[in-house]
């Protein structure tokens, strides 16, 4: 088990050399900063801290700066724990980057999806409206309370209420490329959260440490695109338009 924190940064697409299109959505992956190893003897289980995401020292309380300082790091926004890794391999203060995963492997993807307000039950639960005419008095609300007895409505009655701001997993999505130089890592398909949003990328629970075969993808040469070659091209001469002009000359004399 392996993992790393980054930002949603929006959805693109993608082509392999065999015209395949592949929609994707771009998570910028910054260096994450192990800032506390927790062990069985002191905390009863095996995980690491990992702190993303720089802020200013003014705005960091103590405990969290006296926190990262131990890790001889600058405060961090986020903290998470990643479970189920090998503690031995990694050392308090040690950097992670996207270098960690590779493309093709399978991967989990945890983040906090977007924050609705308070909406009804068609919206909510996607529940059918009533007729909106000929006299009815239903159109959306959300129906019977229950039955009769016991005289009150069931926990977990589908209603209106707040709705989004959900801790969303999605399982067995697929890592497209992993780009080292912009900190980036392109994963398959969607992921729950909005733009700027903080996203969990962990090794699949499912997956058992699969790795797909992953066909390579098109890359575009920009220095090739910025100076073109200057190409001249003559205009053809039509031969039977020219005759005629000389036809009709000849004539006029």
């Amino acid at each position: 088990m392996k993992g790393i924190l980054g930002r949603k940064i929006g959805m693109t697409q993608v082509f392999t050399e065999s015209g395949k299109l592949i929609p994707v959505t771009v998570v910028e992956v910054e260096k994450n900063v192990v800032t506390q190893i927790k062990t069985k003897e002191n905390d009863g289980y095996d995980a690491i801290q990992l702190g993303f995401g720089n802020t200013r020292e003014k705005l960091a309380t103590k405990a969290s700066a006296g926190h990262t300082a131990k890790a001889k790091t600058t405060p961090k926004r986020f903290f998470r724990e990643i479970k189920g890794v090998d503690i031995n391999s990694y050392t308090l203060g040690s950097e992670i980057d996207a270098s960690i995963f590779t493309p093709g492997e399978v991967v989990d993807v945890t983040g906090t999806t977007k924050g609705k307000g308070f909406q009804g039950v068609i919206k909510r639960h996607g529940q059918s409206r009533g007729p909106m005419g000929h006299g009815s008095h239903y159109h959306r609300r959300p129906g019977s309370m229950g039955t009769m007895r016991p005289m009150r409505v069931f926990k977990g009655k589908k209603l209106a209420g707040h709705m989004g701001t959900l801790t969303v997993t999605i399982q067995n999505l697929e890592v497209v490329a992993v780009d080292l130089e912009n900190n980036v890592i392109l994963i398959s398909g969607n992921i729950p959260g909005p733009k700027k949003g903080l996203v969990i990328i962990k090794s699949a629970v499912k997956g058992n440490g699969a790795v797909n075969e992953m066909e390579s993808l098109v890359s575009y040469d920009t220095e090739s695109l910025e100076s073109p070659e200057e190409v001249t091209v003559e205009t053809p001469v039509d031969e039977t338009v020219a005759s005629d002009d000389t036809s009709k000359e000849e004539t006029h004399e």
